[in-house]
């Protein structure tokens, strides 16, 4: 499977205000990922390290330190680095690194990769080797209309992950709604047969692999 890797500096201008443009609501969508990967899969406990693979400019960092949860951020463009830095300040690390190559100094509990996983060069790979440091959980995100998820289930499971949960994420990126709507969605994403029908049109899984 051959990535699409993004063309050199193609975030770079992006960087300065990177989470307020790409989400109507960065609040309650990014709120809600945090949400996920702290309890999807099992949960985690105060002080567990999250590894955050193309991390952008460390948006969602902030709602996985308001869990407690200690934050490493990588991302490839210098500039979403030096964005994340500028955001999260003294309360995380983070690093220039790409996700084909990059593996922390010591052990993470979770890793985790969103709007991203089509860049992994070879996905087989890229899971084997994220298992390779990765003590609890990997999670991501997975567009099902894109990739099929037994495939996917599949590579996690030869590189050593022996348990993979699905969960339905329907807060939407580019439109805010009411918060009574936000709940409802949410509330969506737990009907099973009737979320899977949603995401035959749109919307996406979480997918936590857990080791």
């Amino acid at each position: 499977m051959s990535a699409q890797r993004p063309k050199p500096g193609e975030y770079a201008s992006k960087a300065a205000d990177w989470t307020d443009a790409a989400y109507a609501d960065a609040f309650a969508y990014l709120d809600h990922r945090a949400e996920l990967i702290a309890s999807l899969g099992g949960a985690l406990t105060t002080g567990d390290r999250v590894l955050d693979l193309a991390c952008g400019d460390g948006g969602l960092g902030e709602h996985l330190l308001a869990r407690g949860l200690a934050y490493l951020g990588v991302d490839a463009e210098p500039e979403m680095v030096e964005a994340a830095r500028s955001r999260l300040g003294d309360r995380a690390a983070v690093e220039v690194g790409d996700l084909n190559q990059y593996a922390p100094v010591g052990p993470v509990a979770v890793t985790t990769v969103f709007r991203a996983i089509y860049y992994a060069e070879d996905r087989a790979a890229f899971f084997a080797r994220v298992a390779g440091f990765t003590e609890k959980k990997l999670v991501f995100d997975l567009n099902p209309r894109r990739f099929r998820v037994a495939d996917v289930t599949s590579d996690l499971e030869a590189a050593g992950f022996r348990r993979v949960e699905l969960r339905p994420f329907f807060v939407p990126q580019t439109r805010r709604l009411p918060s009574l709507a936000t709940g409802m969605l949410k509330a969506l994403e737990r009907t099973g047969p009737l979320a899977r029908v949603a995401l035959h049109a749109r919307f996406t899984y979480i997918v936590a692999a857990v080791r």
